[in-house]
């Protein structure tokens, strides 16, 4: 599935993520271990196989996550941790991405950026995720609009 073009309907926010990319990250030992405190056997194999940027961007988002819904459930959290995932089967670097938003599904490896929730659920069923994980994973459950806008943040 793919969609309205980011770069078009989000010029701001893709912006800032792009200048934040460039800039060298790696995980902070603590929030690794948190992260993966939070996730299971599976998960945390799915987890590692991120960019460290990747990995960086969603422990902020998570803990974001769990200051606007207090009440998360660990595969709730885990979701949160998780929504990027399916990025790894596109296999593009920061530029490639950039190329992607801008020109859409044209490749094989755009279209799995594009479609990164879905593939990120696929893989979250098969590391043996909660099915609530897999939903926030994919966009759905009561959970989904606290973890877009703490993406967006």
């Amino acid at each position: 599935m793919s969609r309205p073009l980011h770069v078009l309907t989000m010029p701001h926010h893709l912006a800032a993520r792009l200048f934040w990319s460039l800039r060298r990250h790696e995980p902070d030992p603590d929030e690794e271990a948190w992260a993966e405190s939070q996730l299971l056997p599976g998960e945390v194999e799915l987890w590692r196989r991120m960019s460290d940027l990747d990995r960086v961007h969603s422990a902020k988002v998570a803990r974001r996550f769990v200051a606007a819904r207090p009440e998360a459930t660990r595969a709730e959290i885990a979701g949160a941790l998780l929504h990027d995932v399916g990025k790894i089967e596109s296999n593009l670097g920061t530029w490639e991405r950039v190329l992607a938003s801008i020109v859409g599904s044209r490749t094989e490896r755009f279209r799995a950026y594009h479609d990164h929730e879905h593939i990120g659920s696929v893989l979250a069923d098969a590391a043996g995720s909660d099915p609530a994980t897999v939903e926030l994973i994919d966009e759905r459950g009561p959970a989904y609009e606290t973890l877009r806008a703490c993406d967006r943040a």
